[in-house]
């Protein structure tokens, strides 16, 4: 229905357009200052927010996270084993998103979550919780399967806001969105222009139904809403060695580890194949390792937020339809890859 791109050149934007509608019904454009939810891309904030704290010698990636929570999270298939804010960055955790549970129950209709955070990650991961199970958990030391996992994501985001004593949203604007002049982001409703937030879209036979806008319970994995002219500004930061213009969010030597590749042939899950996929702090390859940042897939929006390995290149890209459709998501991708080539080929001029 609508879409929204960035292209970025060595730290730059060097194009940026919308097209299409936010709101077919009323007309309104699609534009790169439209709002929209982000999807998985809101796992880089929350990985800049917890390397933050890593900085600051306030949490450890390899500690047993168990030292920083107020509950025990253990797999009981390997009760002695730890798990740590590397295993759960890298989506090796052992820690499982049970589904259709797990959807079911974190997405909301309603204008608020239904159960907070900390409250749900505790009934989900502690025995006799109301939502404890033993497939919550992988037959897999930490560190020794990979599978995607949102859940261990948003206990990531539960543990820095332990550590500081501040809800993930505040302390994200504190240390990202304000230094970065990010206006039209933020994490839920009350702190966005609802009137700038696009419709959300998904096909439905012949023809396109809209999605009511929705909230999540486990919001440290999703639950950013932004433009692609504020992302632009957070993805060149974390391209640029922390800093976007005069100001800096992460020191150098903290992006360095957060885009580090974690997995060598030594060392990594037995099911990843490294020609295919790798993993760093919360910040992810793509395209058989040929892209690394994030995307993301939620009800109504796919984006993603790409650079090339030698982040010469670099591509936002926003749409707010789900793409279900094979063939939309193969014109997703075309659009793209043409955008990247676009990038490439300012950078060889």
């Amino acid at each position: 229905m609508g879409i929204g791109a960035a292209v970025i050149v060595d730290k730059k934007v060097v194009w940026s357009k919308g097209y299409g509608y936010a709101d077919k019904e009323k007309k309104v454009p699609y534009t790169t200052n439209t709002i929209m939810n982000i999807g998985s891309i809101t796992k880089t904030f929350t990985g800049v927010c917890m390397m933050r704290l890593v900085e600051e010698n306030k949490l450890s990636l390899d500690e047993d996270i168990n030292r920083y929570l107020p509950f025990k999270v253990v797999n009981p298939y390997f009760p002695g084993e730890k798990i740590t804010l590397r295993d759960i960055a890298t989506h090796s955790s052992s820690l499982a998103d049970r589904e259709p549970f797990y959807s079911d129950s974190v997405y909301s209709y309603n204008t608020n979550a239904t159960e907070p955070l900390g409250e749900f990650l505790k009934n989900y991961f502690v025995p006799g919780g109301r939502y404890y199970s033993l497939e919550n958990f992988y037959k897999a030391k930490p560190g020794d399967y990979w599978e995607y996992s949102n859940i261990a994501s948003s206990l990531a985001g539960y543990i820095v806001e332990l550590k500081t004593c501040k809800q993930l949203n505040n302390y994200s604007r504190n240390i990202i969105q304000q230094p970065l002049q990010m206006d039209n982001t933020g994490w839920f409703y009350s702190e966005i222009d609802l009137n700038n937030h696009a419709k959300l879209y998904k096909k439905q036979g012949d023809s396109t139904v809209i999605i009511p806008l929705y909230v999540w319970t486990t919001y440290p994995d999703g639950g950013i809403h932004t433009t692609v002219s504020d992302l632009s500004k957070f993805f060149i930061a974390l391209l640029n060695d922390g800093s976007y213009k005069t100001t800096r969010i992460l020191k150098k030597e903290t992006i360095d580890e957060m885009q580090r590749f974690q997995f060598t042939s030594s060392k990594k899950p037995a099911n990843l194949v490294l020609s295919e996929k790798n993993e760093a702090i919360f910040w992810r390859s793509k395209m058989n390792v040929t892209k690394i940042g994030n995307g993301g897939t939620d009800r109504g929006i796919k984006t993603e937020m790409l650079t090339d390995l030698s982040k010469e290149a670099a591509v936002i890209l926003f749409t707010n339809t789900d793409l279900e459709d094979k063939a939309a998501q193969k014109a997703y991708i075309s659009i793209f890859n043409e955008l990247h080539k676009y990038g490439i080929s300012i950078k060889k001029k």
